[in-house]
């Protein structure tokens, strides 16, 4: 009787050995860190060297990071109240996880520290988010946000103020360009004058305290 059954090493779709065991190892669990929604980390910001109260001379900026560096420096300097006057709370300047940083660090310093932000338009703040505008949110009994009266007149400029000592100032706020006074306190009690007059006649907007779902 002759064997009909087909030989192994002629079919091919057949294995002919067992194949060894493939060892594998888990390199383990790896983290994802994202960046915050809204923030323009692309680059690690530097504060610039210049200490407040002992740097007269004016700076001046062309370039939006040297504008977030000088803006840095001074926020980490602030010791009882930051004026902030942003038409339309300029994310590219403030929005990002260093100066916020700073600003809680301030906050957190002392129960007296400060912080005003008076905004031309917060629609857009609103609608994209800004990492000043959560940290307003976390320190309700120290911040405080409002909007201009559109009936009073401003000198069409945009700045940050420490202290009535030191400030950063963008005569135009399309531009970049702009200057910084890290000692001028004259100069300093007088923009916080015009602050205060502004602040005085300003608006509240219950968007911009109403916490998200």
């Amino acid at each position: 009787m002759t064997d009909k059954r087909p030989e192994s090493s002629n079919n091919p779709s057949t294995p002919t050995d067992e194949l060894p065991a493939i060892e594998f190892s888990s390199p383990g669990r790896f983290t994802i860190h994202n960046p915050d929604e809204g923030s323009p980390d692309t680059a690690l910001v530097e504060p610039t060297p210049f200490i407040i109260g002992s740097h007269p001379e004016l700076e001046r900026f062309e370039q939006p990071g040297l504008a977030r560096s000088h803006a840095l420096a001074l926020m980490q300097q602030a010791k009882l109240e930051v004026c902030l006057y942003s038409p339309d709370g300029e994310a590219w300047l403030y929005n990002h996880s260093a100066l916020r940083d700073a600003c809680q660090q301030f906050l957190l310093a002392s129960p007296k520290a400060r912080f005003r932000w008076l905004l031309a338009d917060s629609q857009r703040l609103v609608r994209q988010g800004h990492l000043l505008l959560q940290l307003c949110r976390k320190f309700t009994s120290q911040t405080d946000i409002r909007l201009l009266n559109p009936q009073y007149p401003t000198s069409g400029d945009a700045y940050l103020l420490i202290d009535q000592t030191a400030y950063l100032r963008r005569p135009e706020p399309d531009s970049y360009s702009g200057y910084v006074w890290y000692h001028a306190p004259a100069k300093g009690k007088q923009r916080f004058g015009q602050f205060e007059q502004a602040w005085n006649t300003s608006q509240f907007d219950p968007n911009l305290r109403s916490m998200p779902l």
